[in-house]
């Protein structure tokens, strides 16, 4: 055993590890991540290359933070659980930054002009599937006690909420429901940015809450229209539906805002978070303003890791970071730049989404060639389906290295379509 824990296997022995002892849940490419520094990674052989997914989207300040580092070992040195019968340093101020950011007012690109008020309450968790399964507790302690008891959750076609069984339930994706049924009821889809479909099921009675991403990550890169979004906060408060936005990949100024719901000038009632939180340190959370805030009281919900010492000291250095750099204006700006460049690429039929999530939508159903020869060329890419590449670059990606991908990616479309 102890031979074991000191080797350091090269690539083809790490590989024989994983094959022989790892699930085979993902379909691994081939390639070991050892090292990285911004928006760079650098693998086992030594080549460095331009990363375009961050984590899927984790790595919110680059790969190894400094300011994160730093925060992360010192916390090393002192405590790293306790469990949450406890108070634990940087936690209560982490959620204070949260709070502020969720009550952030923007302008429709994600300009920060004011604050609505709000005092968001937050539940720390571990990942974003976790903190959507908070958020649905929370939407139906809401309807147990407000709406005689509804307990339906309307959900969007394309959308994805997570692998537990409940958050799978909530996926509008018939292809996320093959197997492990049967699960939970309750959950009901309409397509996205229709909303004569929506308020018909609203009318069909029963349900407590409407939960959405403003921007479908793992159904295509598909934004919701900020019309239908406004429209759909007027629905809830007219029926005194919570309005639940998915913000997991959204969120912590991947869209440029802070939040991608306050592009659309709203305010939601419970935000689910995780990803860009702690610049790739595992964490979830959910939050709720006012008194949907208030709902959960001892013993209807818990974490044994969630918002532990460790988590807590790297979420709250990534968050201050990002403020500090203010780092919304700069996704804003390069956000446009990624934009523009990924629209003239050759075949390219639409670019979408925000800030710096964007959709590439190409009219030949290369996406898996480009991924796979893109690491030839030093570029971490990622498909969804075979004709839409997802970029999520770490939000400190220059507009030169976005220049440089591009340039690589139009040599890689010429040659494979």
């Amino acid at each position: 055993m102890a031979k074991h824990m000191k080797e350091k296997p090269n690539f083809e022995q790490a590989k024989a590890l994983d094959d022989a002892y790892i699930m085979h849940t993902y379909g691994r490419l081939p390639v070991e991540f050892v090292s990285g520094e911004g928006a760079t990674l650098t693998d086992s052989t030594g080549k460095v290359y331009l990363d375009f997914l961050a984590g899927i989207g984790c790595a919110s300040l680059g790969h190894a933070n400094p300011k994160v580092a730093s925060a992360v070992k010192a916390q090393l040195d002192q405590v790293w659980q306790v469990g949450n019968y406890y108070y634990v340093e940087n936690r209560g101020e982490l959620a204070r930054t949260i709070s502020e950011l969720l009550s952030s007012i923007t302008d429709e690109e994600g300009h920060q002009m004011g604050s609505t008020g709000s005092t968001w309450k937050t539940f720390f968790a571990n990942s974003g599937a976790e903190a959507n399964e908070g958020a649905l507790k929370v939407a139906r302690r809401w309807g147990e006690l407000r709406l005689g008891g509804a307990s339906g959750i309307i959900s969007a076609r394309q959308s994805f909420h997570g692998r537990t069984l409940a958050t799978l339930a909530a996926t509008g994706q018939d292809v996320f429901h093959k197997s492990f049924g049967p699960y939970p009821t309750g959950f009901s889809y309409v397509p996205l940015n229709d909303f004569e479909a929506l308020t018909a099921a609203v009318d069909g009675g029963g349900v407590c809450a409407i939960m959405l991403e403003c921007v479908q990550g793992e159904g295509g890169v598909w934004p919701a229209d900020l019309e239908y979004l406004r429209k759909v906060r007027e629905l809830c408060d007219d029926r005194g539906l919570v309005l639940v936005i998915d913000e997991v990949q959204t969120g912590f100024f991947r869209c440029g805002a802070p939040f991608s719901f306050q592009l659309a000038g709203i305010e939601a009632d419970v935000v689910s978070m995780a990803k860009g939180i702690a610049d790739g340190f595992p964490m979830g959370a959910v939050a709720a303003r006012g008194e949907f805030g208030n709902l959960l009281v001892p013993g209807d919900h818990g974490s044994t890791f969630g918002g532990n010492a460790l988590a807590a000291a790297a979420g709250r250095a990534a968050v201050e970071e990002m403020i500090a750099l203010d780092l919304g204006e700069h996704v804003i700006a390069t956000g446009a730049h990624l934009a523009a460049r990924l629209a003239e690429l050759p075949h390219v039929s639409e670019v979408r989404g925000h800030g710096l999530m964007r959709g590439a939508q190409f009219d030949v159903p290369i996406a898996n060639e480009l991924v796979a020869e893109g690491l030839e060329e030093g570029l971490v890419l990622n498909h969804i389906g075979d004709s839409i590449l997802r970029f999520l670059p770490p939000l400190v990606v220059t507009t030169e290295q976005i220049d440089t991908m591009a340039e690589r990616l139009t040599k890689l479309i010429n040659k494979l379509a």
